[in-house]
């Protein structure tokens, strides 16, 4: 569960910028960037636990596979969301041969 505050905190400027533009962006770089690289980290973790479980000598659920399969999905809603902000950020900037 701290692991989820964690990436919540780090990706939450990201998610909630009103207006996507290079100076708001540059100040949460860094902290962006590793919230998205430990989302992407638990992103895997959740679909190996969902296709390689650890106990296969019993079945699981309906209900377990559903709401990892729910979670698995809405991860990767959140992904594409952030990956697409990002991209209208550099399409909008307008400077591809410069960083920042």
């Amino acid at each position: 569960m701290f692991i989820w505050a964690v990436t919540a905190w780090l990706i939450f400027p990201l998610l909630l910028m009103r207006t996507v533009t290079i100076q708001e962006a540059s100040k949460y770089f860094y902290r962006s960037g590793l919230g998205i690289i430990l989302l992407i980290i638990l992103f895997g973790k959740t679909v190996t636990d969902l296709f390689f479980p650890l106990d296969t000598s019993r079945k699981n659920s309906l209900l377990h596979v559903l709401f990892l399969t729910v979670y698995a999905l809405v991860m990767a809603g959140g992904i594409i969301l952030i990956l697409f902000r990002i991209l209208a950020l550099y399409l909008k900037s307008g400077s591809a041969g410069e960083i920042f």
